[in-house]
């Protein structure tokens, strides 16, 4: 499976570039092992290697993931990191409200 297609790789932003969006920054791409509980969401990517995003293992936090990492990646079962095929883009408080929060009714926390 390709992890990054063109179309993909084209609408992500470049690293730091929803930084100052915090919780409305948008995951563009989600990757996730079949054969556990592990996500992955992609902000943003550096055009090369590098994205940042949530990952949702162990623990839920904010940081940095390889996309050669995820290509070499196997699960408890042997398979391979995928990509989701039926992601559409959405926020970081829309898929993990328990970490950022969720909105009042008109839109503040």
């Amino acid at each position: 499976m390709n992890l990054l297609p063109d179309e993909i790789r084209r609408k992500l932003p470049n690293l730091c570039d929803q930084e100052k969006l915090g919780a409305e920054a948008i995951a563009y791409v989600k990757y996730f092992t079949p054969d556990s509980n592990w996500s992955w969401y992609a902000t943003e990517f550096d055009g090369r290697d590098t994205f940042f995003g949530l990952v949702d293992g162990l623990e839920k936090e904010l940081g940095y993931f390889s996309l050669l990492e995820l290509k070499a990646a196997r699960g408890p079962l042997g398979l391979p990191i995928e990509r989701d095929l039926y992601w559409s883009p959405t926020t970081l408080r829309v898929i993990s409200p328990d970490l950022f929060g969720e909105p009042d009714g008109d839109g503040t926390l």
